[in-house]
């Protein structure tokens, strides 16, 4: 009942995010995975898993914040209520 519990809550944090804010925090759980197990399996030591993980925490939310789509064009509504978009 608890792993329910700890699964629903997990859930609950990032049911209010953006869309760029989901990435991020997803990036940053799939660079902490990685960063553990290379620190863990590099050093032997859980000091090594645990430095791997915040390294690779920090970096994978970096580089899913460099590389989420841009949108190129502009939308706006002019004057008379019409929709323009600049690509």
């Amino acid at each position: 009942m608890k792993k329910l519990g700890l699964i629903a809550l997990m859930g609950l944090t990032l049911a209010a995010c953006s869309p760029r804010q989901e990435r991020v925090a997803t990036g940053a759980g799939i660079g902490a995975a990685t960063g553990a197990i290379i620190g863990g399996v590099a050093t032997g030591t859980g000091g090594g898993a645990l430095a791997g993980a915040a390294i690779g925490g920090v970096g994978g939310a970096v580089i899913a914040d460099a590389t989420r789509p841009r949108y190129r064009h502009r939308c706006y509504y002019n004057s008379a209520g019409y929709r323009v978009c600049r690509h």
